[in-house]
């Protein structure tokens, strides 16, 4: 899958957002299954690892710092 260089950074900030979230509702007392979110937030940080090594090949065409978007 190729993405734009231009929608790299979104694509990280969105998963690093959707990791928050995930976490924020693990703290909420109205969760039944904290399991499947701890399993979801495992699966997530995976990705944005992986996310992060692939940006870095295109950091300067994307023309933001990867610092800056974590």
């Amino acid at each position: 899958m190729k993405v734009p260089a231009t929608w790299a950074p979104l694509v990280i900030s969105s998963v690093r957002d959707a990791i928050l979230y995930q976490e924020s509702l693990l703290r909420s007392d109205t969760i039944r299954n904290p399991e499947d979110y701890e399993e979801h937030i495992v699966q997530l940080t995976e990705l944005l690892e992986y996310l992060k090594a692939e940006y870095k090949e295109i950091e300067e065409d994307a023309g933001i710092p990867l610092e800056k978007l974590l």
